[in-house]
């Protein structure tokens, strides 16, 4: 069975495309079709607070614009949105409905489901190195980070994909392509050590089968599944009980749990006792200047100390020069991450600055 929840990005967006509105009050019905008549567009109204217009694919751009100026916030998270490809909706189409705020970002973010479809994205990576003893600086692991390219083959700024990702409701189908790519291009690059694979918890309904196809990707990599650890970012969102039955899953099958930006803020201290992680990742925020700050070294030794109590070793990230680096040895942190070490970089680029030995677990 495959998670079509995850694995489907339904169209929105046809050459020609009915577009079903329900609206939150009679004043937003009135004003959305003042604005359509003034658009020159055809619509029909039905029921009490309901509108249907019909536009060409080419037209559902100015759409999103024009709601976006004449609906405030509240209304654009109250008025529900249905397109269908020239047909009156029926059963099969309710799984597409969503507010209007969720639609525009749809539209404007068009340009992440054609990345995905046209495979116009790759896995770049950064080591995680050891901080002491004989393998000092080697690296323990690599950690997937996924690029989009645009249409001339630039990259888009990562934070921004994701970003809007969410805002579109896309950020399963962009979690799961970054979950089977981190895997697939580091071992097709011929790297065989640990891999560490960034998902978001809200972005998977039912761990059994959202992960199956990153599990598949695993199994035929001819990796074992205690070689890849997931690390768990935007933890703060998802529903405690939720988050445990994802986690289970992953354990029950193997694998090790990260959970990134702690020190961020009280909710991942929280989520330090409700994960019980196999590594937590020091917050680059504490991390900068730390050599300099003796506040941030009483911070990060005391969590530091938490984790060595409780056997989860420790990752240091952000460290961007050596007196940072010092410091957190000094600290007895276990790893180091940062552009002190490497940037992130394509695996060809990661694979040939060490050598195999190095790379391998």
């Amino acid at each position: 069975m495959r998670c079509a929840e995850c694995e489907t990005i339904e169209d929105i967006i046809f050459d020609q495309t009915d577009v079903w509105l329900y609206l939150p009050t009679k004043d937003a019905v009135v004003r959305t079709s003042k604005l359509f008549q003034r658009q020159n567009w055809t619509f029909e109204a039905f029921g009490d607070n309901n509108l249907k217009i019909s536009l060409s694919g080419s037209d559902m751009d100015n759409l999103a614009v024009v709601l976006f100026g004449e609906l405030n916030r509240k209304e654009l998270q109250e008025t529900k949105i249905l397109t269908t490809p020239s047909h009156s909706p029926d059963a099969n189409d309710m799984g597409r409905v969503m507010n209007a705020e969720v639609f525009i970002y749809r539209i404007k973010g068009q340009w992440i489901v054609d990345a995905l479809e046209k495979d116009r994205f790759e896995s770049w990576y950064q080591p995680i190195v050891h901080a002491s003893g004989p393998d000092q600086y080697k690296p323990f692991a690599l950690e997937g980070l996924l690029r989009l390219r645009d249409e001339k083959d630039k990259i888009i700024p990562p934070g921004y994909v994701f970003q809007i990702a969410d805002q579109a409701n896309l950020l399963f189908s962009l979690d799961l392509a970054a979950r089977a790519s981190a895997v697939t291009t580091a071992t097709k690059a011929g790297y065989k050590g640990n891999i560490f694979v960034n998902f978001n918890p809200s972005s998977i309904y039912d761990p059994a089968n959202c992960l199956r196809t990153t599990a598949a990707a695993i199994n035929e990599m001819g990796l074992r599944p205690s070689d890849v650890t997931f690390e768990l970012v935007e933890t703060h969102r998802v529903d405690p009980d939720h988050l445990k039955g994802i986690l289970a899953f992953y354990r029950q099958a193997g694998f090790k749990i990260a959970l990134d930006d702690v020190g961020s803020g009280w909710s991942g201290l929280n989520m330090l006792h409700e994960v019980r992680p196999d590594f937590v990742k020091i917050d680059m925020d504490l991390v900068r200047n730390i050599d300099k700050d003796n506040l941030k070294q009483t911070i990060v030794s005391h969590l530091i100390a938490i984790a060595r109590e409780h056997h989860i070793k420790v990752i240091a990230e952000g460290i961007e020069n050596e007196a940072e680096a010092h410091a957190l040895k000094q600290m007895n942190v276990d790893y180091l991450q940062g552009y002190l070490f490497c940037k992130p970089d394509t695996a060809d680029n990661i694979l040939s600055k060490y050598q195999p030995t190095q790379l391998s677990a």
